[in-house]
């Protein structure tokens, strides 16, 4: 999916308000002087509050499902404003998409 390409600054988070961190596996490919995510990219889900019943079940990682067709760093093909995901729990059930707030406005892929 076109869009705005994810870097290191990015203000992502789940649906219940988890914040969404990414450990980059490259610094290769930077826009504005920080990493770009790519599905290569661990990426890990703080802070969500999200309980079933009495069980909590927050999320803990996001799954990137379509990347960018076309951009790829280091092999590794980018996640883009346009990419969906899915946020996952500890026993990888989907809790939803993450969501996208802030984000640079200067590199679009596609």
């Amino acid at each position: 999916m076109p869009g705005n390409l994810m870097h290191l600054s990015a203000t992502v988070t789940c649906p219940h308000g988890g914040q969404v961190t990414f450990l980059p596996s490259q610094t290769r490919g930077v826009v504005t002087g920080q990493a770009i995510w790519t599905v290569a990219d661990q990426s890990t889900i703080t802070g969500c509050p999200f309980t079933v019943g009495n069980k909590p079940q927050p999320c803990v990682t996001v799954q990137w499902v379509t990347p960018s067709a076309r951009v790829q760093v280091t092999g590794s093909q980018v996640i883009t404003q346009g990419s969906t995901g899915l946020c996952l729990s500890a026993e990888r059930i989907p809790q939803g998409s993450p969501v996208v707030s802030v984000i640079q406005q200067r590199a679009v892929g596609q």
